[in-house]
């Protein structure tokens, strides 16, 4: 599919990677209205397994109730504020417990329990709950909104929810988890990962699998971008001897095992569909300069389970990629910090950027010209 034309379009001013109000303006506008991918079910397998997402001052409780629904939560007690849960992860059994006052939460969010509380005047504990979080999942992926009412997750990721349902990702498991700490602002990760332009000298061993111009976008626009790159090999995959992990993914095609196909979920995520594994890098901006990516490799259960399973040569791959990319987007932070840049153009290689920075600008409701 020939991509949306980038002609004319230049690339975001200055202020938008360094100005400490834009970004305070992106919180209120996109990441604590828009939907935001936080996890995998594979992290809730059974009742009561949870995880903690932060965004500045609000911290979300993520878990699997007793009837094997995913709930969200605000992570304080309706009682002083008392934060519940203060580990990222585990099991809470089958109670949230305060561990202030020792108020007591089902995991449906109910007050089940408040000692001593039973003689104060009016006090009814079906009054105070946890306050909840919006949750929606596809194909096993957990999003997650902090607006009271969101717009519907169906309207806003409309090209995610009706694709993709041949493949069940949602059984699958991550078998490694990287955590890199980018010193530059999110939108040089959303705009490197967009474009292969620099792929043919940045990265060597990526492109010797997959020749940059060897692409074609399938959504150039919108909340979710992005399209299929063909490999050399159409039996080998992205690893660092260009060989398969493991045996294909159930339910893909034969064309769908020679393409990787890389797509950008906005703001917060990418997820690139390999022929064997899935790779999952979610992108959080903790300050203007600071990005933290959290990159997950998942694999099959079948395949993790096979005897001499060996998932290292498709980490080692995108370790050492995520490592090149990394150094250029803290390079282009330090460059675009400088009082004398200014935009340059995009070129037809970097369509998808172009793509992106429409979005933001739909979603952060400027004018087109704006934040030169």
């Amino acid at each position: 599919m020939k991509p949306r034309t980038s002609f004319g379009q230049k690339t975001l001013g200055r202020g938008y990677f360094t100005s400490k109000d834009i970004f305070d303006m992106e919180r209120e506008r996109i990441f604590r209205t828009g939907w935001l991918l936080v996890g995998h079910v594979s992290q809730l397998d059974v009742p009561g397994r949870f995880f903690v997402f932060d965004l500045d001052h609000e911290s979300v409780i993520v878990l699997r109730d007793e009837d094997g629904a995913i709930r969200a939560f605000h992570n304080h007690c309706r009682h002083r504020g008392s934060r519940l849960c203060a580990a990222g992860e585990g099991n809470l059994g089958r109670s949230i417990r305060c561990p202030y006052h020792a108020w007591n939460y089902g995991l449906d969010g109910r007050l089940r329990s408040a000692p001593s509380m039973a003689d104060v005047a009016g006090f009814d504990a079906a009054d105070w709950p946890l306050h909840t979080v919006v949750v929606e999942t596809w194909l096993g992926f957990v999003f997650i909104s902090l607006a009271r009412e969101p717009q519907p997750f169906a309207h806003v990721l409309a090209n995610l929810t009706g694709r993709f349902a041949h493949r069940d990702t949602s059984v699958l498991r991550a078998v490694h988890r990287e955590v890199y700490l980018v010193a530059a602002n999110w939108k040089l990760v959303f705009h490197n990962f967009s474009e292969c332009y620099h792929c043919p000298g940045v990265h060597p061993q990526l492109n010797r699998l997959t020749p940059f111009r060897n692409t074609e976008n399938d959504l150039d626009e919108g909340a979710v971008l992005g399209g299929p790159m063909w490999m050399n090999n159409p039996e080998g995959s992205m690893t660092m001897g260009g060989e398969r992990c493991a045996a294909p993914l159930p339910g893909i095609s034969s064309e769908e095992r020679g393409r990787v196909y890389y797509y950008t979920v906005f703001p917060s995520a990418f997820i690139s569909f390999h022929p064997d594994y899935v790779l999952l890098h979610r992108a959080e901006a903790l300050a203007i300069d600071c990005t933290r990516v959290t990159c997950e490799w998942y694999f099959h259960p079948d395949a993790i389970a096979t005897p001499g399973f060996d998932p290292q040569p498709a980490i080692a791959f995108w370790d050492l990629t995520n490592r090149q990319d990394w150094t250029l987007c803290e390079n282009t932070q330090r460059g675009v910090a400088s009082l004398t840049w200014q935009p340059g153009p995009y070129s037809e290689l970097e369509s998808q950027l172009a793509a992106f920075d429409r979005e933001y600008r739909r979603v952060m409701a400027l004018d087109a010209a704006s934040g030169d």
